[in-house]
């Protein structure tokens, strides 16, 4: 008489009902009856969502211990290389002194003499 709506429905539709049914059993889990209801239904998205993120972390704690034990082997072999080469200088050095060097021309019979006078310096005038 004066428009006034209906705040309330006649007919609720068998979708739209609420059923009141007890939580989850083991016998509707086992089943899968429980993936079938309407609130495990509309969270799907979500649900996907979470299992791609799990599927991520997973993946890059893989590919950190990967890159972990990469860097590591790497720092044995900077370790190795670096002794090697302290190694090599010293025996350089070792062979580069001018006794060692007086040795080893005698030794391969080089006609060799060790010079007595010390280098001079050349200029150039331009």
């Amino acid at each position: 008489m004066f428009g006034f709506k209906k705040k309330y429905k006649d007919f609720i539709s068998p979708k739209e009902e609420i059923k009141e049914s007890p939580s989850a059993t083991l016998k509707d889990i086992i089943s899968g009856n429980v993936l079938s209801k309407d609130v495990v239904v509309h969270h799907i998205p979500f649900i996907l969502f979470i299992a791609c993120l799990l599927i991520y972390y997973i993946s890059n704690r893989y590919q950190s211990e990967q890159v972990y034990k990469d860097m590591v082997n790497l720092e044995k072999e900077l370790k190795e290389l670096r002794f090697e080469s302290i190694t090599t200088a010293s025996s350089l050095m070792y062979m580069s002194k001018q006794s060692e060097v007086l040795k080893r021309v005698n030794k391969e019979g080089l006609d060799l003499v060790e010079s007595t006078e010390p280098p001079i310096k050349i200029y150039l005038e331009e």
